[in-house]
């Protein structure tokens, strides 16, 4: 991987404006392969090769178009895209997260592209092509939804809190039980679970849920969400500085009322990375 250099460039609106650019170009190419799967045969919808190919189709087109326009950045990504740059950058993307939504016919996949810099999430775009759902931001850049900025969060209210959440199937069954019991018996608050890492990250900033729990997500999953929602003064659990881009994620992000109140969860099921 690239050697991280103590420079670093900080993210500006002509970035965002180039990435965002190429996120819906990506987006187009993507929508090309859903809108195909919808007049597929049954027996043939959900087949894994033809998630592969958009997944791949994908990817290759935001490798491309990233080492373009920063050609000493490095780019990671989960279909196995790995170029070495010499800026000590690297964007990490998600080609399509929410793959099973995606094969299902439902909305709720993303296109991700996030900025490491300096060990940290700097900068951060998701779009959901199929929802027409732009959302960017990171450090000393306003998080915004389709180009109109993101109002403030609402305060937790125990009353009426939510969280999302993320399991994945390699984790033990008895960490995942823990959190839905944890979750529903002693915090006694609603809970849901999107399909997509990335848009839970979403459904945060638009103040639709106050936290999320995730346990096995990958780097590419979250790595364009937490970036915009520290922007808007979310934080989370996760220490980068001892986090492989090939690891496994455990970790919570909200507010800090929210990251105290899974605070004992969080000790059971060791989600702080």
């Amino acid at each position: 991987m690239v050697t991280i250099k103590n420079e670093t460039t900080s993210p500006d609106r002509a970035m965002e404006t180039t990435v965002e650019a190429i996120a819906r170009e990506a987006g187009q190419i993507a929508l090309a392969h859903f809108r195909s799967l919808a007049t597929l045969p049954v027996e043939r919808k959900g087949h894994l090769d033809l998630v592969t190919d958009a997944d791949r189709d994908v990817e290759e087109f935001l490798i491309a178009s990233l080492r373009k326009a920063f050609p000493e950045d490095g780019v990671y990504g989960e279909e196995g895209g790995d170029i070495t740059g010499v800026s000590g950058r690297i964007w990490v993307i998600d080609p399509i997260d929410g793959t099973f939504n995606f094969v299902r016919g439902s909305q709720n996949w993303a296109i991700s592209i996030g900025l490491f810099d300096n060990r940290q999430p700097v900068f951060g775009a998701i779009f959901a092509p199929a929802r027409d759902l732009m959302i960017t931001g990171g450090n000393a850049i306003e998080a915004q939804i389709n180009g109109n900025p993101i109002p403030m969060l609402p305060l937790f209210d125990l009353s009426r809190a939510s969280t999302g959440i993320g399991l994945h199937p390699s984790i033990a069954t008895e960490d995942r039980l823990e959190v839905l019991r944890f979750i529903s018996d002693e915090l006694r608050i609603n809970f849901r679970c999107c399909g997509s890492s990335a848009l839970s990250l979403v459904e945060i900033a638009m103040g639709e849920t106050d936290g999320y729990i995730a346990l096995g997500d990958s780097t590419w999953d979250v790595m364009a969400g937490l970036p915009i929602l520290a922007s808007l003064g979310v934080s989370h659990t996760i220490d980068w500085s001892r986090i492989d881009l090939q690891a496994k994620l455990r970790f919570a992000c909200g507010s800090d009322v929210f990251l105290t109140r899974m605070g004992p969860l969080l000790d059971r099921v060791s989600v702080a990375a």
